[in-house]
């Protein structure tokens, strides 16, 4: 009981400072959606293609000076890659092995960008924004579909599959990693294209290494 107090406290006490605070140095909020183009990148990712998916999220600007801000928020984002091509092996037991095909891996993060930004006034209501920062992300979802036909010692199999793409001996679900943008502000509606890149690796043990590599354009209203 005591312990749910004092942290009741911390919280309402915390609340009370950015409220006071926000006087001074305003919280602006806001929403945004837009378009990912993304793809892996590392020694285990060769020869993937780029593929088209989508974000949404809500934004929470923070003006540390008139024209320095603190850029942050939660998103909710769409990155992978996709292949395709074939192979064949000579399996001791069961023979020549092919596989003709293509995959399309679509996992889906919660991501919380922390981004120092610079609003450079170009008119009243014109501002054009630049920022840069880390990022960290979790994967919340997602799935690998495999099409194609393999061949095993003349067996022909038809393959149309969905497996989870994060879960046990599969990829890691926790990202992080370094972003940079550039966008524009008119009234209440903004415009931002930016890059994140991946630093961690989130291939399965034993796997090489895999990174997510993203660029996004999004359109915002703020409130």
């Amino acid at each position: 009981m005591k312990t749910i107090l004092k942290s009741s406290l911390v919280v309402v006490t915390f609340l009370l400072a950015v409220s006071i605070n926000a006087q001074d140095k305003p919280l602006t909020f806001g929403v945004k959606a837009g378009m990912n183009l993304s793809n892996f990148g590392g020694d285990g990712a060769d020869g993937m293609d780029a593929k088209i998916g989508f974000n949404v999220g809500l934004t929470v600007d923070y003006a540390l000076t008139q024209d320095l801000y603190l850029l942050t928020g939660l998103e909710f984002t769409m990155k992978g890659g996709k292949d395709e091509g074939s192979f064949s092996m000579t399996d001791p037991t069961y023979g020549q092995i092919s596989f003709t095909g293509k995959e399309n891996d679509n996992p889906m993060y919660l991501q919380i960008p922390v981004h120092l930004g610079y609003k450079l006034a170009v008119t009243d209501a014109t501002d054009i924004i630049f920022r840069a920062g880390p990022y960290i992300a979790y994967g919340v979802g997602g799935k690998s579909k495999i099409e194609g036909k393999a061949t095993v010692d003349d067996i022909i199999i038809d393959l149309d599959t969905d497996v989870n793409f994060f879960g046990k001996d599969k990829a890691k679900r926790f990202d992080v990693g370094l972003g940079l943008g550039v966008g524009a502000e008119f009234g209440k509606i903004g415009v931002s294209l930016g890059y994140d890149f991946g630093l961690a690796n989130i291939a399965p043990s034993n796997a090489g290494k895999v990174r997510n590599m993203n660029a996004y354009l999004t359109v915002g209203y703020k409130f």
